[in-house]
C-alpha cells in the first residue's frame, strides 16, 4: 500500500547540540568542507549511506548517538567553532563591502538553482551557473536576494530500461525535509503572493526561503490550500507541462517573485533591491510587475514606467538557438493579461508590443519571452564572448540598421564555485595549485580517478539491478574501469546540438582505442534528455547498448541519473574532458572549467568558453568543419579529428613516462593549465565582472531616473517620445571630404556633413564620423567613431557639422557618416535602434528598431 501523502518528522536534538540546527539550515554546509566533517563524525557510515546529506542524516540518526555526541567534549568544541565561523561569515565585511557606489540589494531571478544534489531544483547548466552565482555572492558578500520556483517533484530521477531506454520518474519532496523556512509574518501566519488570473481567480504561493551563506533564496509554492488542484500543481515539475502551464509558472515565478521580494524585505528590513537581475527570459514578466508598481503606487505613465525599470535591469541570455527560448502564442499572453486581469495604466497591447518579433524574420504570431526581457533591460549579455557575437546576430534585429558589432548584447564568462567544484586534495594544497611538486601531484590525480572509479562501479551496479540484472550478471562491474587507466568524461544534457554520440561515428575505431594494449583508455558518460526529447533518448539507448558490449564494458560506462554529486566525481576524477558541440552552438558551458581546476586537460570543440581561452597547451581543440552544410560530412570529419587527437596525442601523452613513473609532458600542461585558467574560470572573477561592469551602472542609471520623484524617469519617456516621432526625418543630405590627394599615414582628412534635424535640438543627437579599413566590398572592418561638431544653422532646420579622421596608417580607408540619438541616460548609442545615414543606391538613409 502506498502512502497518499509524506510529511517529515524532525530530529529533536539535545541541547549541547542545538547549532547543529543552525549549520543544517544554512546550505553553507554543501561547500564547507569543515562543517561537513563535523557532520560526517556524527556517524560515518549513516553519512555514506545517506549521500552526504546532513538533513537526512539528522533525520535518521538514533537517539543513542545523540546522546553519546552531546557528551563529547572534543566534538562539542569543534560544534560551537563551525557555529561561530558561521555566524562570522554570514555577518562580516568582505569584498563587497570594500567597494562604493555599489546597489544596496540585488534581486537576481532563475527558473532553477542547482546549489546541492540534497536540493533538487536544477536540470542542467543554467541551474549550476545560477547556484555557483549564489555562492560566489556569498563569498564576496554581494547583497543578492535570489527568487525561484519550488518544485515538489524537482526536474526527473532518471534510470534505464533492460533495453537502454531512458525511463523517468519523480520522486516527491517534502518541503518540510528539506532546509527550508516559511516565511511568515510577525504574528506567525505564513505570506501568501498572488497572480491574478481571468475571470477574477488568483493564483496563490507560499514563499520558502533557503539560506545560501549570506544570500536569502526566496523559493514560490503553489501546493497551499486556498487554490484548486490544477493550481496546486503549477510549481510540481521543472519544465514541466505546457501551454498555460509553463506560463503561469512563469508568471508565478516573475511577477508573484517581485511580491515575494517586497514582503521579504518589509519582514526583515533588508534593504530593497535596486538592480533586478533575469537569468533568462523565464523570469522576465518580472519587469511588468515592476511597471505596475510604478503605475499604481507612484503615478507613472507606461513608458515612464518602463524607463525606471529599464534603467535598472539586467538580462542574461543563455540560448544560441531560437528553439531554446520561450515563445507563447499571443492570444494566450492576451487571456491571461487582458480582460477583467487588465491592470489600470498597464494595457494587456503593451505588455503584447514589449514580446513581439517586429523584425525581420520574426513570427508577429507569438510572443517571445527573451525579446520581452531584451526590451525590458537596458543592459543585456551573452555568457562567453563567442555567444556575446551569436547573440548579437542573433537579436540583432532588435537593433536594426546598427551594424552586429554595435548591437548592444555584451558578455561575461561565466564562471564556476570552486569550493563546490575542486577536490579536498586540490584545495588543500593551497593556493597556486600550480605550485605543488609534480611528485605530489601526481598521486593526488591517481586517488581521484581512483575515487570516480569506486563511484562509477556503486552507480554502475545500481543502475544494472534496477535494469534486473541478477547479482551473477554484474560481478563484472567489481573489475569494470582502472584507476591507472587514461579516464575521459563526457556528461551533459543531452540535445542534438551536444552530439552525444559522435565518439560512436566509428564504432570499430573507437573499439581499437577503448582496448589498445599499450595505451587504454576509458570514458566514463552521463546524461539525462528532456523527458519529451524522443530522439535524445535514443541517442542515450544508442550509447548503452555499445557500452553493453561484453568486451568493451569495462572501458566504458553510461551512469544514469546524472545530478550534481556525480558531476563532482566526474570534474574530479576525469583526466581529460571532452565536449564536441555543433559549434557556435554551446552558449558556455563550465564543466570542462571545473575539471581544468581539478588538474583535468579539456579535448573540445573550440566554442563557447573553450574557444576563448583555449592557448594551445592547456588542452586539444578538436577542428570544427563550420562552413559545410551537410551534417552527416561534418560529423565524420570532426569525429576522425577527435579519433586522431586521442590516438597520437592524448594518449601518447598520458603514457609517455620518465625513469620515476611520472608523465612530465602531461604535468606541465597540467600545472600550465592550472595557473593560466585558474583565475579566469572562478566565479569570482565572473561575478566581480557582474557587479563593475553591470550592477553597479543599472544602479546608477536607476538613481538617476528615480530621483526628485522620477523626475528623470519622465523627462527620458518624453525626450524619447519626441525623438521617435521626429526620427523619420532626420536625414543625413550632404558629405564631402577635402585633402584626399596629399593624405599620408599620420595626418587626418577633413569631413563636412548637412544634416536636417526634422525639428530636433542639436542636443538630441550625435553625428559621427565612422571610419577605418575597407574590405573588398568598401564595408567598413571594426570601425572607428569620431564626433562632428559645429551644428553651424543652415536654411529650413538643416545644420553643418565638421570634424577630422586621425589617419593613424596606411592602406585603404573608407569612412561614412552616421546620426544617432544622444542623451545622458541612454546606455548606449544603439539603445533606441535609430540611426540615420546620407542616401545610398537603394535609397537607404534610416534604421528604426522600433
Amino acid at each position: 500500500m502506498k502512502a497518499i501523502r509524506r510529511f517529515t518528522v524532525r530530529t529533536v536534538l539535545p541541547e549541547p547540540l542545538r547549532p547543529l540546527d543552525e549549520l543544517v539550515r544554512n546550505l553553507r554546509w554543501s561547500w564547507h568542507h569543515e562543517t561537513r566533517d563535523l557532520f560526517r563524525d556524527l556517524d560515518p557510515a549513516l553519512w555514506d549511506a545517506v549521500g552526504h546529506d546532513p538533513v537526512r542524516l539528522l533525520g535518521e540518526i538514533a537517539p543513542e548517538r545523540l546522546t553519546e555526541v552531546a557528551a563529547d567534549r572534543r566534538f562539542l568544541r569543534r560544534l560551537q567553532d563551525a557555529a561561530d565561523d558561521l555566524r562570522d561569515y554570514v555577518t562580516g565585511d568582505r569584498w563587497y563591502q570594500e567597494q562604493t557606489g555599489g546597489p544596496a540589494a540585488i534581486a537576481y531571478f532563475s527558473p532553477e538553482y542547482g546549489i546541492t544534489s540534497a536540493l533538487p531544483q536544477y536540470s542542467g547548466g543554467l541551474g549550476i551557473l545560477a547556484g555557483d552565482h549564489l555562492k560566489t555572492a556569498s563569498d564576496l558578500g554581494v547583497p543578492i536576494i535570489a527568487v525561484g520556483l519550488l518544485y515538489r517533484h524537482g526536474y526527473f530521477a532518471q534510470s534505464l530500461s533492460p533495453d537502454g531506454w531512458q525511463l523517468e520518474r519523480y520522486p516527491p519532496i517534502d518541503p518540510n525535509g528539506l532546509p527550508l523556512t516559511l516565511l511568515r509574518e510577525s504574528d506567525g501566519t505564513p505570506v501568501h503572493v498572488s497572480v491574478g488570473l481571468p475571470q477574477g481567480h488568483a493564483l496563490r504561493a507560499q514563499v520558502w526561503v533557503a539560506r545560501v551563506g549570506r544570500v536569502p533564496q526566496l523559493l514560490l509554492d503553489s501546493d497551499v490550500e486556498d487554490n484548486d488542484p490544477a493550481a496546486r500543481d503549477i510549481t510540481d515539475r521543472l519544465y514541466g507541462g505546457g501551454g498555460d502551464h509553463r506560463l503561469l509558472q512563469e508568471m508565478l515565478l516573475g511577477i508573484a517573485g517581485v511580491r515575494a521580494i517586497r514582503a521579504y524585505c518589509r519582514i526583515t528590513r533588508h534593504p530593497a533591491p535596486e538592480v533586478f537581475h533575469t537569468n533568462e527570459g523565464h523570469a522576465g514578466f518580472l519587469g511588468l510587475e515592476r511597471i505596475r508598481e510604478l503605475v499604481t503606487e507612484d503615478g507613472l505613465t507606461f513608458d515612464e514606467a518602463l524607463e525606471a525599470t529599464r534603467a535598472g535591469t539586467v538580462f542574461t541570455t543563455h540560448t544560441p538557438v531560437p528553439a531554446g527560448i520561450d515563445r507563447f502564442p499571443r492570444e494566450l499572453i492576451a487571456k491571461y493579461f487582458g480582460g477583467v486581469n487588465e491592470k489600470a495604466g498597464v494595457p494587456s497591447e503593451r505588455i503584447l508590443e514589449l514580446g513581439a518579433e517586429t523584425y525581420p524574420g520574426g513570427d508577429l504570431s507569438v510572443f517571445n519571452m527573451a525579446v520581452m526581457g531584451m526590451r525590458l533591460a537596458q543592459r543585456v549579455n551573452g555568457v562567453s564572448r563567442l555567444h556575446g557575437v551569436v547573440s548579437r546576430e542573433m537579436f540583432g534585429g532588435l537593433w536594426g540598421g546598427f551594424d552586429t558589432g554595435e548591437v548592444p548584447v555584451g558578455s561575461i564568462t561565466n564562471g564556476v564555485h570552486a569550493g563546490t567544484w575542486v577536490a579536498r586534495e586540490i584545495l588543500d594544497c593551497g593556493p597556486p595549485a600550480s605550485d605543488v611538486p609534480e611528485t605530489d601531484l601526481w598521486p593526488i590525480r591517481r586517488t581521484l580517478r581512483a575515487r570516480l572509479v569506486d563511484e562509477a562501479r556503486r552507480r554502475l551496479r545500481e543502475s544494472w539491478r534496477v535494469r534486473g540484472a541478477s547479482e551473477a550478471e554484474t560481478a563484472w562491474i567489481d573489475t569494470a574501469l582502472d584507476p591507472d587507466v587514461l579516464t575521459i568524461g563526457f556528461a551533459r544534457r543531452v540535445p542534438s546540438y551536444k552530439r552525444l554520440t559522435l565518439m560512436m561515428r566509428d564504432p570499430e575505431r573507437l573499439r581499437a582505442i577503448l582496448l589498445d594494449p599499450d595505451r587504454p583508455v576509458q570514458i566514463v558518460i552521463a546524461g539525462k534528455a528532456h523527458p519529451a526529447d524522443e530522439g535524445g533518448k535514443r541517442l542515450i539507448q544508442d550509447i548503452v547498448r555499445f557500452a553493453d558490449s561484453e568486451d568493451v564494458r569495462h572501458r566504458i560506462v553510461f551512469l544514469p541519473d546524472y545530478d550534481m554529486a556525480l558531476g563532482q566525481a566526474l570534474v574530479q576524477g576525469c583526466d581529460v574532458w571532452m565536449n564536441n558541440p555543433l559549434r557556435p552552438l554551446e552558449a558556455c558551458g563550465t564543466s570542462g572549467m571545473k575539471a581544468a581546476l581539478n588538474g583535468g586537460l579539456n579535448l573540445s570543440i573550440r566554442d563557447g568558453w573553450w574557444d576563448e581561452w583555449f592557448d594551445g597547451q592547456n588542452g586539444w581543440a578538436i577542428p570544427s568543419a563550420d562552413g559545410l552544410s551537410a551534417p552527416d560530412r561534418r560529423d565524420a570529419l570532426e569525429a576522425a579529428a577527435l579519433y586522431e587527437l586521442i590516438e597520437d596525442h592524448v594518449a601518447v601523452m598520458f603514457y609517455d613516462r620518465d625513469a620515476a613513473g611520472l608523465p612530465r609532458r602531461w604535468l606541465e600542461m597540467v600545472r600550465h593549465t592550472i595557473t593560466t585558467l585558474g583565475p579566469k574560470v572562478l566565479a569570482t572573477r565572473m561575478l566581480r565582472d557582474y557587479v563593475e561592469g553591470y550592477y553597479r551602472p543599472a544602479a546608477d542609471a536607476a538613481r538617476a531616473l528615480a530621483a526628485d520623484g522620477h523626475a528623470g524617469a519622465r523627462e527620458l519617456a518624453s525626450w524619447k517620445h519626441r525623438v521617435l516621432k521626429a526620427w523619420p526625418g532626420v536625414t543625413v543630405e550632404h558629405v564631402e571630404s577635402s585633402g584626399e590627394e596629399t593624405l599620408h599615414a599620420g595626418g587626418d582628412l577633413t569631413i563636412r556633413a548637412v544634416v536636417d534635424l526634422a525639428g530636433l535640438d542639436p542636443s538630441d543627437v550625435a553625428v559621427e564620423a565612422a571610419y577605418g579599413r575597407v574590405d573588398d566590398t568598401d564595408a567598413l572592418t571594426s570601425p572607428s567613431y569620431v564626433p562632428l561638431t559645429g551644428a553651424d544653422p543652415l536654411p529650413d532646420g538643416r545644420a553643418r557639422y565638421t570634424g577630422r579622421i586621425p589617419l593613424a596608417r596606411s592602406g585603404a580607408y573608407g569612412y561614412n557618416v552616421r546620426v544617432v540619438p544622444s542623451h545622458p541616460n541612454l546606455a548606449g548609442p544603439s539603445e533606441l535602434g535609430l540611426i540615420a545615414l546620407p542616401p545610398t543606391p537603394e535609397g537607404l538613409t534610416n534604421g528604426n528598431l522600433r
